[in-house]
């Protein structure tokens, strides 16, 4: 069994709704079993500022799932949801569900990159992470409580804990 992170995010539709659903998809897989769930964050939006906040959380996982077919299911959530990719990266979006650590593998391929590449500088990242896990190692050494040190919040609130089942 591998202990997965993965990033929450919503933007668009009701965001705490989203993501409450998305969380009980999440649960719902028969090879997976919750174990800890950050309160929800409201974060600005990383690219055009022309969109609403987003709510952000973390979840931590436990699954027999390889980290391809584990993405191949947080997609079809995604799907399931309305998301429509788009070329633009940094858009609004129902909900994104993004994998941040499996385990301790380092994965670079076409389809996916763990540690989620851009999570050592994300404030709606790292402190709902914190949160549920304040001792963490990352698999390149970099320990959590030294990554949150002097990070700029920019804004980032905690919401609530609604999403806990």
């Amino acid at each position: 069994m591998n202990t997965v992170y993965i990033g929450l995010g919503s933007n668009l539709s009701q965001p705490a709704k989203q993501l409450k659903s998305a969380v009980q998809s999440i649960a719902a897989i028969e090879q997976c079993q919750i174990k800890k769930i950050s309160s929800l964050y409201f974060s600005r939006p990383m690219g055009p500022q022309d969109q609403p906040d987003y709510m952000n959380a973390v979840v931590s996982v436990t699954t027999s799932l390889t980290a391809i077919d584990f993405l191949t299911v947080l997609q079809m959530i995604e799907n399931n949801a309305g998301r429509l990719r788009k070329d633009n990266r940094w858009g609004a979006r129902v909900l994104d569900l993004d994998i941040l650590l499996f385990g301790q593998q380092l994965i670079d391929n076409d389809r996916l990159t763990i540690p989620h590449y851009g999570m050592k500088v994300r404030e709606f990242v790292l402190l709902p992470l914190h949160e549920i896990s304040p001792n963490l190692i990352l698999p390149c050494g970099d320990s959590l409580d030294e990554l949150i040190q002097g990070l700029d919040q920019n804004g980032l609130k905690i919401f609530d804990n609604s999403l806990q089942l």
